[in-house]
């Protein structure tokens, strides 16, 4: 039996790295030989138990690259040592939902690294459908970081932002800074942020945003101030905090949007201004992940240097030492993405 290192989430709070089989493959499969893997804030939740806690013990990883290492028997197009990301949303292919390009909200989806086995080892399986060939010339680190863009490609598209749209991202960590990057590509101005980190909030600023506010109880009074008192037509959170979700609401111009990314517990709710929402004609509207069109988008974009990349790919450490970054992540605010290499 051949056998593999891998970083196993036996409880929350706990990895252990150790030998394990490495994945068997079908006819429609690709194994890709993992060289990097992001950890993603939705890594964290798993980490600490708050999400996807009935899938342990697993690997989690989802923000993965590699190289093809075997193909299924009915697998065309694909070629053994070929550098490539990945798709890893999986539906059934064939309901409503499906059909409809909504795999997200198929019933039978399975997202690899969070319902199956992912990407901190050093191998991966995956449906050679959603295997996508990468430039052989791009660095492992910045191919790892397709998964995330993809995320703010997609909120993006269905937020239907674009030119001279005035925007607010509350919370500028790794996913937040990713928007406003984004923002700045869609033509979106004035681009705000909200972050009270100061490491954070330099990299705001130097991402692209237009004002930055380190104090949020400022926010309103400075959002008003730049939008000629309107509000913000499109308010984005990506933190995931009930607090700021009750304040994307009142930042929002009469007509505007709230983008709801930052995922929160499963329990958690804010109250509706239900007649406001109604008079002023105010939306909102769900966005959690890449699929599909995104993943190739955001692999176009970052091959052909559009992000500014050099905040996310600086923190390197081997898959021997995931149990420490887990839990050193979240104390070092200037550092916006710490990647695991599984083949140190």
């Amino acid at each position: 039996m051949e056998t593999m290192r891998a970083a196993v989430l036996t409880r929350p709070g706990a990895f252990e790295v150790r030998e394990v089989p490495i994945p068997s493959i079908g006819p429609d499969d690709a194994l890709i030989r993992v060289e990097r893997c992001g950890i993603c804030g939705t890594d964290i939740h798993i980490f600490k138990g708050h999400y996807a806690a009935d899938t342990l013990p697993f690997i989690p990883g989802h923000e993965f690259t590699g190289t093809v290492s075997r193909v299924g028997d009915r697998v065309e197009g694909l070629q053994v040592g070929q550098r490539v990301v990945a798709d890893v949303n999986i539906g059934c292919g064939h309901c409503y939902f499906c059909r409809r390009g909504e795999v997200l909200n198929c019933q039978a989806v399975s997202q690899i690294g969070i319902h199956r086995d992912g990407g901190f080892a050093e191998f991966v399986a995956v449906p050679a459908r959603l295997v996508i060939p990468a430039p052989g010339e791009a660095s492992p680190e910045l191919l790892a970081l397709t998964e995330p863009v993809a995320c703010v490609v997609r909120a993006a598209r269905k937020s239907g932002i674009g030119f001279g749209m005035s925007v607010v991202v509350l919370g500028a960590g790794p996913i937040g800074n990713l928007h406003i990057q984004m923002m700045r590509l869609v033509g979106a101005a004035p681009i705000i942020a909200v972050e009270p980190s100061q490491p954070r909030a330099a990299l705001a600023e130097k991402a692209g945003a237009d004002l930055v506010a380190t104090d949020p109880r400022q926010a309103r009074r400075l959002v008003a101030e730049m939008t000629q008192g309107r509000g913000a037509d499109v308010v984005i959170e990506s933190v995931g905090a009930t607090a700021l979700y009750a304040e994307a609401f009142r930042l929002i111009r009469p007509g505007g949007h709230v983008a709801a990314f930052g995922i929160t517990g499963p329990n958690d709710s804010v109250p509706l201004p239900l007649l406001e929402t109604v008079l002023r004609e105010n939306s909102v509207k769900g966005s959690v992940a890449g699929i599909g069109q995104d993943m190739h988008d955001a692999l176009t974009l970052l091959s052909h240097g559009r992000f500014q990349v050099e905040p996310f790919i600086g923190s390197v450490v081997p898959l021997s030492a995931i149990q420490s970054a887990f839990e050193t992540i979240q104390d070092r605010p200037a550092v916006l993405k710490t990647q695991i290499d599984t083949t140190a």
